[in-house]
């Protein structure tokens, strides 16, 4: 596969595709749901809820916690993960901010007749 010429597109474009990417996998969605769902979440807790193995999940947890979606707090031997809510937050905007744009876009260029 080429090389991204991800300095061709602007901060935002590269920033959305950042999210679209970690979030394009199934497991890291179910993980997002259940750690919203419980407030909270120990990794292990995610293998019985999941059905993954261990190293899966945790791979996981480390794209969504690269991207900042989740933080996590050490205890003991075990890694306690929630929300981020201001890059929840954030990301939240940008992806409105987006589909807004796409929405008026097509309302006033886009006939019914075109497609």
């Amino acid at each position: 596969m080429g090389i991204s010429k991800t300095e061709l597109f602007t901060k935002k474009q590269n920033e959305l595709a950042n999210i679209a990417r970690a979030l394009g996998h199934p497991a890291r969605i179910a993980i997002l749901q259940h750690v919203v769902k419980i407030n909270a979440c120990i990794c292990n807790d995610l293998v019985g809820e999941l059905g993954l193995a261990q190293a899966t999940i945790s791979q996981h947890l480390k794209e969504l916690k690269q991207l900042g979606l989740i933080q996590g707090t050490i205890e003991g031997t075990s890694v306690c993960y929630c929300i981020d809510p201001k890059v929840w937050e954030k990301y939240k905007k940008l992806f409105s901010e987006f589909f807004l744009e796409v929405k008026q876009a097509s309302k006033a260029n886009c006939s019914p007749d075109c497609c």
